[in-house]
């Protein structure tokens, strides 16, 4: 959908910004620029809808050169969202999602309806914003505000200038989460600038982390977290970057460990007599088709009539499969849990496994090992791996 082709933007102080930047971006991917500031990330942005003029190169959008078409034109063609939103005071939430498709000759009561449609897909009730003045909502609120415009006219291309970095880290991630919603429905072909490597490790399919001017490494978070291409890069992302890969390593079913099940209404000693042979101190409990009920021990078992029912304690650690192991180690440390459940993640909420600190770690290391050598995850030995 981008092609970058031998791009320089050089000023007349000499000064160069971008240097002989090549690279592309596919449909609906989600790309984000990340780096320090005067890095060149900002200015690589702003050259796709021409509000900088490429020294020399070529930037191709859709397989046609940008040169070639009218800026204004372009503009209303590419969604663009900055930091401080640049919402119109004067106009209504409503009339500032309008905007684009007012200009480009909508009809009044088409351009409305698709700007309240907006509103309601970002998290905000038009019938209860839309009437309300900028000044009248919180910054997350206007952020949204300015996503919603963005993409009023349907434009294949969104543009984002750090438009997260004004508002509060709470906000934040609570937008983060809202326009990765959004994007799962609406697949755009996104740059997202940013000079924070959790936010671009969070967001992006691929990141490109920008050196002065140049890109030094433009590949999936995982690997660029796993196996950083240069010292810089090593040094960007930071000592922690094995913490941070936690946040971008789902969980699979190869990850977990399968502890002796048992039902609701099987009998208390029937349990005991299961966890017995099988030389275990607690077991999971299923209820109805499956679904998870809790856990319970051994020694909740030992003695007296009954059903595991009556013995059960409930279990609130529990994520999908596919979910982040960050969000595993978190939910650990929320519940003050020594495991936590996983299921399918269907409709059926059906019990997978579990999941132990050991398996854990073990599926960090096997992640970073799979992406060095190329394989599938589960292909991954421990055993080979040097320390392990």
């Amino acid at each position: 959908m981008i092609r970058f082709e031998h791009v320089t933007k050089r000023y007349a102080d000499g000064t160069t910004a971008v240097d002989d930047l090549s690279f592309e971006v596919a449909e609906g991917e989600l790309i984000t620029l990340v780096g320090p500031s005067g890095c060149g990330k900002t200015t690589t942005m702003k050259m796709v809808n021409r509000l900088i003029e490429p020294t020399s190169g070529r930037i191709l959008l859709d397989g046609a050169d940008i040169a070639g078409v009218d800026p204004v034109e372009l503009r209303r063609r590419i969604g663009y969202v900055i930091q401080q939103v640049g919402l119109f005071p004067h106009k209504t939430v409503l009339e500032n999602t309008a905007t684009v498709p007012h200009l480009l000759g909508w009809q009044r009561k088409k351009a409305r309806d698709r700007a309240a449609e907006l509103l309601d897909l970002v998290g905000l009730d038009p019938a209860v914003h839309g009437s309300r003045y900028p000044h009248q909502l919180s910054g997350g609120q206007r952020q949204r505000v300015g996503v919603a415009r963005a993409l009023a006219a349907d434009p294949p291309v969104l543009l984002m200038d750090e438009p997260f970095g004004a508002v509060d880290p709470v906000v934040r991630e609570r937008l983060q989460n809202e326009f990765l919603r959004l994007q799962s429905q609406v697949r755009k072909t996104v740059l997202f600038v940013t000079h924070d490597i959790e936010e671009a490790v969070r967001l992006g399919d691929r990141i490109a982390v920008y050196g002065h001017g140049r890109i030094e490494q433009f590949d999936a978070p995982a690997t660029v977290l796993g196996a950083p291409a240069t010292p810089y890069v090593a040094d960007f992302v930071g000592a922690d970057r094995g913490l941070k890969r936690l946040s971008v390593t789902p969980i699979e079913e190869g990850d977990l460990e399968q502890p002796p099940v048992v039902r609701l209404d099987d009998t208390a000693a029937t349990a005991a007599a299961a966890l017995a042979a099988d030389g275990a101190r607690w077991a999971v409990v299923l209820g109805d088709s499956g679904r998870l009920h809790g856990w319970v021990s051994a020694e909740a078992l030992a003695g007296g009539d009954g059903t595991v029912r009556d013995r059960a304690r409930r279990m609130d650690a529990w994520l999908p499969v596919g979910a982040s192991l960050k969000q595993a180690f978190s939910t650990m440390l929320q519940h003050d849990a020594g495991w936590i459940a996983v299921l399918d993640g269907e409709a059926t909420d059906r019990f997978v496994g579990v999941l132990t600190p050991a398996r854990l770690h073990e599926a960090l290391r096997r992640s970073i090992d799979a992406d060095a050598r190329g394989a599938a995850r589960g292909d991954v030995d421990l055993e080979n791996i040097p320390g392990a």
